[in-house]
């Protein structure tokens, strides 16, 4: 399955975000580390954190620990070249953190038009698995990178919240925390202990085919396997068969529009936020079809 990769820049010219763009010249080698954390910077508060519509559902401007996954991931991005602003971004999380160690779902909205209901209606009282382990995943890559994140002490704290908390599960969990808890697994898998077990005992809850559907989705929604295990080379990628996951590549590729851009199968709740989406997934499907040889 071929990937028209010329189509690709004419379509987030229409469709993306300026830092989508940004992100996406400097995965193809066309632009630098300065311009992706300028673009990054108009979603950044005086606090540290980010909102202002960088997570696409959540429009509310105050930062919000949904948005601080999506900047780690733009820190990653980045390297081996490193932010400042990654670190303070922990400093951020860390004063939004809870007692137990885990970090809200969504804090308060200031303005809650044209945001997902489960992000209006979070409980910033108590402690997310699902959010904290996406976060704390995309902070421990950074960190492989970043010496001050690595040091930093929220990593470290969110990390225990999350050991402790997969170790505690009890039944299969909702389909966006399997997978962003075997995510979490896999970037601690070399430095906790604990990681392979859990690893391996989540993996009992991944069908063969790696299609976990998403109760209370948009109708069909589902993960797949590259959702779980999107780059080669990592411990997670065993709890797949490798002929799996070479489908699900086909199928990501396969799935490229016409137009050049690939689209998201959850649920659009704002104008804005379904076109932002499109060039996200489009980024995110050329980043994980490249790290697989794809293109």
């Amino acid at each position: 399955m071929n990937v028209n990769l010329t189509a690709i820049a004419g379509f987030l010219a229409g469709h993306a975000r300026v830092l989508d763009r940004r992100r996406y010249d400097h995965l193809m080698g066309n632009g630098d580390a300065a311009s992706v954390l300028a673009a990054l910077e108009a979603y950044r508060n005086p606090d540290g954190g980010y909102g202002w519509g960088l997570e696409p559902d959540l429009r509310s401007p105050e930062s919000q620990p949904g948005a601080a996954l999506h900047a780690f991931e733009v820190f990653e991005d980045i390297a081996p070249e490193t932010a400042p602003q990654a670190v303070v971004l922990c400093d951020w999380l860390g004063s939004v953190t809870l007692p137990d160690g885990g970090l809200p779902f969504s804090l308060p909205l200031t303005l809650a038009d044209a945001t997902a209901p489960w992000w209006a209606g979070g409980d910033a009282g108590t402690s997310s698995l699902q959010i904290t382990a996406i976060s704390a995943a995309s902070a421990h890559r950074v960190a492989a990178h970043d010496p001050a994140v690595a040091a930093h002490p929220w990593p470290a704290r969110a990390t225990r919240y999350c050991l402790d908390t997969i170790q505690a599960l009890d039944a299969a969990p909702h389909a966006y925390e399997l997978a962003f808890a075997v995510r979490f697994l896999d970037a601690v898998y070399d430095r906790e202990p604990r990681a392979a077990g859990l690893l391996k005992r989540l993996g009992e809850h991944i069908p063969a085919d790696g299609r976990v559907p998403v109760e209370g989705g948009a109708e069909g929604e589902a993960l797949r396997p590259l959702d779980f295990a999107p780059h080669p080379g990592r411990p997670v990628r065993d709890l797949f068969e490798p002929d799996v996951i070479a489908a699900d590549l086909v199928r990501l590729a396969g799935e490229q529009h016409d137009d050049g851009g690939w689209s998201v199968d959850y649920a659009r709740i704002s104008p804005a936020g379904a076109l932002e989406w499109r060039g996200a997934a489009t980024l995110r499907a050329v980043e994980v079809l490249r790290a697989n040889g794809m293109i």
